[in-house]
């Protein structure tokens, strides 16, 4: 039953999006985002403990009240634009995005480097692997099953276009390991918590916070090259696809510390693309429960 009720309100939505003219939509987002800002008050609050562990004092109860509101509805725009995306063609898919520093990703393709490209749930993130792998080639995600099967299944429909596989999070390393056999690039969130025998503890925004090795542990293993790639938009129409400098796990014999060194550089990364523009970021997820679980309760 939930399921079905699940499947009615999406393609409400959808309906919503595919009738109204795009300059009435960002309106109707706006709308929607703040209602759903002032009825979700459990993640409004996961939302203000983030921003206040991650900022403190350096920005007013007012400037953390208004990246929550815009948190909101950057997610509204975002799934309008995963609506939207669902059996575009490739012509029209890559007319909205512009890409920046693209030479990073094809001297490695080139090179013959096994590549691993690494984001976070920042802007419209569902767009990064669709756009990458429409324009550059064969790509392997991972991501969490979601608790609707049905909702789970139209989700990797618009994952999956373009010679994109998913890889279910859990149980996903072996996988991931034939990807890269493969010379498949391979792409990963890596902004999520984690729980102490997943994660490795670093630095992010000034607070010790686990964070997930997988990029690392492959990169070391393979020589493959990660590859930082964030999504930033001012219009929700055009979006600006930004390849950052590659980082290259060392292989030393201290196996742990060129681990934690990979994975620092990539949490540094996520941290001054959240730091440019912190209203795109997901604040609702719980980023430092492993080491502050009791400031979210």
């Amino acid at each position: 039953m939930k399921d079905l009720l699940y499947l009615g309100v999406f393609n409400l939505f959808k309906f919503f999006v595919w009738i109204i003219p795009d300059r009435l939509l960002v309106w109707l987002m706006r709308g929607f985002s703040y209602l759903v800002y002032i009825v979700d008050r459990k993640h409004r609050k996961i939302a203000k403990v983030n921003l206040d562990l991650a900022y403190g004092n350096t920005l007013t109860e007012a400037e953390k009240e208004h990246i929550v509101r815009e948190c909101y509805f950057y997610l509204a725009m975002t799934l309008a634009d995963f609506v939207k995306n669902q059996g575009i063609s490739r012509e029209r898919l890559l007319s909205k995005v512009t890409f920046k520093n693209s030479y990073i990703l094809e001297d490695a393709l080139k090179e013959g480097r096994k590549v691993i490209l690494v984001t976070a749930h920042y802007s419209n993130w569902e767009l990064v692997a669709l756009s990458i792998a429409a324009k550059f080639g064969p790509l392997t995600g991972v991501g969490r099953k979601l608790d609707s099967p049905t909702m789970d299944e139209i989700l990797n429909q618009n994952r999956q276009q373009f010679d994109i596989e998913m890889l279910d999070k859990k149980g996903a390393m072996k996988s991931m390991i034939q990807a890269l056999k493969h010379n498949r690039m391979l792409g990963l969130l890596v902004d999520q918590n984690t729980s102490e025998n997943e994660g490795v503890l670093i630095d992010f925004f000034g607070k010790p916070v686990r964070h997930t090795p997988s990029a690392a542990i492959l990169s070391r293993r393979f020589d493959a090259v990660i590859i930082p790639v964030f999504i930033t938009t001012e219009d929700h129409k055009h979006y600006e696809l930004t390849f950052y400098d590659p980082i290259q796990t060392e292989k030393t014999e201290d196996k742990e510390g060129d681990i934690l060194r990979s994975v620092q550089q990539q949490a540094n990364i996520t941290e001054e693309i959240i730091r440019k523009k912190p209203e795109e970021w997901f604040w609702l997820h719980q980023r430092w429960k492993n080491q502050f679980e009791k400031y979210y309760e």
